[in-house]
């Protein structure tokens, strides 16, 4: 690998090189990375949209969100109709600088059921529950956790359903001292989403990884130790 390659390969922002099918030629490893987030044919319709008419390079400057990741621009550039590539501009985020978690090994299942429990004492939602089983252990500051969970729920309190799913995101990680770890999710969402801007301000403060959108998503790397 050239020097120049090893630049493209190592880069924050994802590179990715299409054929005019739409299929990937090249990918640089953040690119890899950002497809456990968002479809390919997703990111291809990106650098159709966003091409120049003519032949050449054009930077678009835009908010983007795909998954956990925030872009604020874009470069796409073609020289023939056969291959066309794209390379997207990665937005600071808070969770870059976050310090890796601390805590003790906990049953993730047992935190959030315990959540539920408390929170269906006092009231008649229903709470439907999507787990997938194989998430093991992991290392998580219990108390920060339910009191992160115990606000998001109040945010959806004024719905008769709230729907919790955890789930493996598969190919995404985080870096924490040089090291990757997997990533995993815990999505709440409901109708009704009265509270969203009371949590907003408590999210950026937190020490986790959260998402908001029309759902609130908290991502959680897979630490065993």
């Amino acid at each position: 690998m050239t020097f120049e390659q090893q630049w493209i390969e190592y880069d924050y922002n994802p590179y990715i090189l299409f054929n005019s099918a739409g299929k990937i030629i090249s990918l640089n490893s953040e690119a890899q990375f950002l497809l456990g987030a968002a479809k390919t044919s997703e990111i291809f319709e990106l650098a159709s949209s966003y091409a120049n008419i003519t032949y050449g390079f054009k930077t678009t400057f835009l908010e983007l969100n795909l998954g956990r990741y925030k872009f604020f621009g874009l470069t796409v550039g073609y020289e023939s109709d056969d291959e066309i590539g794209i390379k997207l501009y990665q937005m600071p985020s808070f969770n870059a600088n976050k310090p890796k978690p601390t805590g003790e090994l906990t049953n993730i299942y047992t935190l959030v059921d315990l959540c539920i429990s408390t929170k269906s004492i006092s009231s008649d939602i229903i709470f439907v529950k999507d787990f997938d089983p194989t998430i093991p252990e992991i290392l998580i500051n219990s108390n920060e956790f339910i009191k992160l969970l115990n606000k998001i729920y109040t945010c959806f309190s004024d719905n008769k359903k709230i729907y919790t799913k955890i789930y493996f995101r598969i190919g995404e990680h985080i870096k924490f001292e040089d090291k990757k770890y997997s990533l995993f999710s815990i999505e709440i969402k409901a109708k009704n989403q009265n509270k969203m801007q009371e949590f907003k301000a408590f999210a950026e403060n937190s020490n986790f990884i959260i998402e908001l959108k029309d759902k609130i998503t908290i991502n959680i790397p897979m630490i065993l130790s």
